[in-house]
């Protein structure tokens, strides 16, 4: 059974609570999600650094009940 949008938002809040994160679905179908990402934790670390600290907080459902994440992170602006 695919995640949800808000299974995987609460996951990433959980690890990183001062995030903001838009999930869009990419193909209707509840198992394919893009995810953007913007979180003051992210300063100062590279962007594969970044996506890693997402994969991190997702625990592994990455290619199992998590079919495709299309990620993209940022660090806040002002």
């Amino acid at each position: 059974m695919p995640m949800s949008g808000e299974e995987i938002e609460g996951l990433i809040k959980a690890a990183m609570p001062d995030a903001e994160v838009e999930m869009t679905d990419l193909a209707g179908d509840g198992d394919h999600w893009a995810a953007k990402v913007t979180a003051p934790d992210f300063a100062g670390k590279s962007r594969v650094q970044q996506h890693k600290m997402v994969y991190d907080a997702l625990g592994g459902r990455m290619g199992g009940v998590l079919h495709a994440l299309q990620l993209t992170t940022a660090v806040p602006t002002s």
